[in-house]
């Protein structure tokens, strides 16, 4: 038998979303006249997404210059957009200042361990960032949803959470999660765009169609998880998500002003000559195997 519910210790905010409203007024986002819709312009994204990438680079750079720890979490619906944004925050930076954690299954060994220990192991040293795609929340969720945890586990995480996260609070980790909020109406476009799409076919898994058939069980959990995690310590984000490209802008741009940092002074490298040693001779290229040209 579950636990009772307790009520949260603080008064939390109330945060809306297009999933709590998912018929948007036409007026409310300006239109792109190169397609007629109310996505944003690509031209205009292609640049302001260049932009906010060097900025990135400015923060990684002050991340590991001040020796700082952060951590951000991404999450939200099946096709919601993380793994986009995911990507264009780590595209022009360093892996071993920023990294990715998208942790799968757990094993049966994780299984008999503290629920938030393998991700625990994945927090980042001083000078690193490390983003979650999908995180410990995965037992608020579909875990929840889709009866992969018992209700006395369901509940002692709801209640363990935000005291878990105060202690990395505490420890001085820089804690950021994001919820990506999508309609149901753009999450079935892009459910069947990947469906006809080879090359992101992979996108979609059995779980994904299931959860389709779920989507109000999937927004009552996520309301109980606001409820008890969206916390003034450690708030949510929500993120706008139906055009993907403000989605991305957007998540970026809060992403570099929630870490103040400034310019890291840079050393002036200058390639040295090649090293040049007559003696030696390179053997036949006869002698190797070289690849195809085919192109």
């Amino acid at each position: 038998m579950g636990h009772k519910k307790e009520k949260p210790k603080e008064k939390v905010k109330k945060t809306k979303s297009r999933e709590d409203s998912p018929e948007i007024a036409d007026d409310v986002l300006p239109v792109n006249e190169e397609d007629g819709s109310d996505k944003f312009p690509k031209r205009m994204y292609e640049e302001e997404i260049i932009k906010l990438q060097l900025e990135l680079v400015r923060l990684q750079e002050w991340i590991k210059y001040k020796g700082l720890r952060v951590v951000v979490l991404f999450e939200g619906r099946d096709a919601a957009g993380k793994g986009g944004a995911i990507k264009r925050i780590t595209e022009s930076l360093n892996p071993r200042v920023c990294r990715v954690v998208a942790l799968g299954v757990p094993t049966e060994k994780e299984k008999s361990q503290w629920y938030f220990q393998r991700y625990v192991s994945h927090l980042p040293a001083a000078g690193e960032m490390v983003l979650f795609d999908r995180s410990w929340y995965n037992r608020a969720g579909v875990e929840r949803v889709m009866g992969f945890c018992t209700d006395a586990e369901y509940w002692d995480f709801l209640r363990s959470c935000p005291n878990f996260e105060s202690m990395l609070i505490r420890s001085g980790i820089i804690l950021i999660k994001y919820w990506f909020s999508v309609s149901d109406k753009e999450q079935e476009k892009r459910f069947l765009q990947r469906i006809s799409d080879p090359t992101r076919r992979w996108k979609i898994s059995p779980m994904d169609v299931e959860s389709r058939t779920r989507w109000v069980e999937y927004s009552k959990a996520k309301d109980e998880m606001f409820s008890y995690t969206d916390t003034k310590l450690s708030p949510w984000y929500v993120v706008e998500a139906d055009d993907k490209r403000r989605a991305r802008l957007n998540c970026i741009s809060h992403l570099l002003s929630f870490v103040p940092h400034e310019e890291v002074p840079r050393e002036t490298i200058i390639l040295p000559p090649l090293e040049k040693d007559k003696s030696y001779v390179r053997p036949p290229m006869s002698e190797q195997t070289f690849v195809p040209q085919k192109y």
